[in-house]
């Protein structure tokens, strides 16, 4: 794919965890990267995540090392986006702080610069709204973590979104190596994060009944439906499911007691002893293993799957 409206320069405001995979991503493409972040020594960390995070780069195609001639760290957040194509700002997950902060980027950056907010939840209107010189090219571009390896990112666009810059914005994440879908209206959470809370909220409500351990849930998951849905979506397997009548005879067969199974599921609070029960559950689980050494391994399994997709051309 060519590069999508000649995608140069890019500026990362905000490196924590979410910035730095989106400062790997692009430096991975050989764009030229501007990076603000407030916190003391943001500099250092953002370097040695980037170096950290190349070996999986180079399971994904990237150059030996990465060339950090490419990227520049500034004490200033108009410095950083004066002269981007892009702008992907990471800042906290608050509605009055991201405003503002968008506003401050929408009046220095270039006008077609296209400004995406990685917020996970917040409504892209929400975050354009205290911008007064473009808020057309304010939207959400909402990733998933670990940014620089999993390919979805969700591009939701606001009330004053025009558009074109959506369409911009999907042509420069696909270009990336990502995989954009675009969520059409704003709901809280957007589409992924929805799904995994829907989840989330019965799996914490079968620990907390007592039904399954932590380890049992995670099993249930990680061995059994995971493994298809990290093939093909839930629909799709739901059509699968239903042999040579397909999702029709899905839906007629097992329909109605899905239906039933809705109506059973749980609406747990996330008391202060459920917290302790599902972390204690999660030590336990895990053992002596390191978050690093988990969080490589899922990694370069994660790799050698999307490889390995990438060579089935029947998969939508």
């Amino acid at each position: 794919m060519t590069n999508p409206a000649a995608l140069r320069r890019a500026a990362v405001i905000g490196t924590g965890v979410i910035g730095t995979g989106w400062v790997t991503t692009l430096l991975a493409r050989r764009v030229v990267v501007a990076a603000y972040d407030p916190a003391p020594g943001s500099a250092e960390r953002l370097r040695a995540a980037v170096r950290a995070n190349w070996p999986t780069m180079r399971l994904l195609g990237a150059g030996d090392e990465p060339d950090l001639e490419l990227l520049r760290v500034t004490d200033d957040p108009v410095t950083a986006v004066h002269d981007a194509d892009l702008v992907q700002e990471n800042g906290p997950e608050d509605e009055a702080v991201k405003r503002d902060l968008v506003a401050v980027l929408d009046a220095a950056a270039p006008a077609a610069a296209i400004i995406a907010s990685s917020s996970s939840g917040l409504p892209p209107s929400a975050v354009q709204a205290g911008c007064t010189h473009h808020p057309e090219r304010v939207l959400v571009g909402h990733p998933f973590h670990p940014v620089h390896v999993i390919p979805l990112v969700e591009v939701v666009g606001g009330r004053r979104t025009a558009p074109e810059a959506v369409a911009r914005a999907l042509e420069v994440y696909a270009w990336l190596g990502k995989r954009p879908i675009h969520v059409r209206h704003e709901v809280a959470g957007h589409v992924a994060n929805r799904l995994q809370a829907a989840l989330w909220r019965e799996a914490y409500s079968l620990v907390e009944r007592g039904t399954a351990t932590v380890a049992d849930v995670d099993a249930a998951i990680a061995n059994g439906p995971g493994l298809r849905w990290s093939v093909l979506g839930p629909f799709v397997n739901q059509h699968l499911s239903g042999g040579a009548g397909g999702l029709a005879r899905t839906l007629e067969h097992l329909g109605p007691p899905m239906v039933r199974w809705w109506d059973d599921l749980g609406t747990p609070a996330l008391t202060t002893e459920l917290a302790a029960a599902l972390v204690d559950g999660v030590r336990a689980e895990l053992g002596d293993r390191t978050d690093a050494d988990l969080a490589a391994a899922r990694d370069r399994l994660i790799v050698r799957l999307l490889t390995a997709k990438s060579d089935e051309e029947t998969l939508p």
